[in-house]
């Protein structure tokens, strides 16, 4: 069974594990958590179905925390650039269960407060700029990547970067500059069509819109999948959240 950083090497291409949940070695332990919070949701089997990797990445990202976030752990990591899979690496961890007993379950209300904070914010257009060179102007995994992100934002998020790439802050990659109408067009589709597999899921449970049936819709799923995560129903909590307030927007 191979170690934890071959296996990030394989999974994130990367043996740092920093790197891995997106921080700097510097980062502070509230830092810490919030990249692995991140990394987690974003590779997450629920989120994830079509990659077989998922499940992988989703344990290998739990390791890595359990490590980062140890005092005792990080500084030998820090020290060595090493770890003892045997010692600081509890192999039969429910992983999962691990990630529940770090946060605390999502709520509409939590969604909306978070969105509200995030959308326009220094962390989201950082986050932004990162995919970008991360995934070299490639839209489709760029849109994939950022946080909460759904086709309504695209059109500010290529402002955004534009700006950035004209001021030479960023690289002009051709995959942002030179993007092919089809592609646009193919990534508008599955946004569309992610969106109607969600509707009718919410239709088939009979709810309306408002706030009280979003609960519901919740409590009812959660039921159903107790052994689960919520990160699918966190994703219709966004997309129909009650649209026209100035206090709450809605996505995904």
């Amino acid at each position: 069974m191979p170690g934890l950083l071959q296996t990030c090497e394989e999974l994130f291409e990367t043996r740092d594990l920093y790197k891995v949940i997106g921080v700097e070695n510097t980062a502070s332990e509230k830092e810490v958590k919030k990249g692995y919070y991140r990394m987690s949701m974003r590779f997450h089997p629920d989120r994830n179905s079509d990659d077989e990797k998922s499940t992988e990445k989703f344990q290998a990202l739990s390791k890595v925390y359990s490590i980062l976030s140890d005092s005792g752990k990080r500084a030998l990591y820090d020290e060595s650039g090493e770890i003892d899979d045997e010692a600081d690496v509890d192999q039969d961890r429910d992983w999962t269960s691990y990630w529940r007993l770090l946060f605390p379950q999502v709520t509409l209300q939590a969604i909306l407060e978070f969105e509200k904070k995030y959308k326009g914010s220094e962390e989201e257009l950082e986050e932004l700029t990162a995919a970008y060179q991360e995934h070299e102007g490639d839209m489709d995994a760029i849109m994939d990547s950022v946080t909460l992100a759904t086709m309504e934002d695209e059109p500010r998020f290529r402002r955004l970067l534009q700006e950035q790439v004209s001021s030479g802050t960023l690289p002009d990659f051709p995959a942002f500059s030179q993007e092919q109408r089809s592609k646009k067009q193919h990534r508008k589709r599955k946004a569309k069509k992610e969106a109607k597999e969600a509707e009718a899921a919410r239709k088939e449970l009979g709810m309306d819109e408002s706030e009280d049936a979003l609960k519901k819709m919740i409590a009812q799923r959660s039921q159903s999948r107790e052994s689960g995560f919520n990160s699918f129903m966190a994703d219709l909590e966004a997309r129909y959240a009650p649209k026209g307030k100035k206090t709450k927007k809605g996505k995904k």
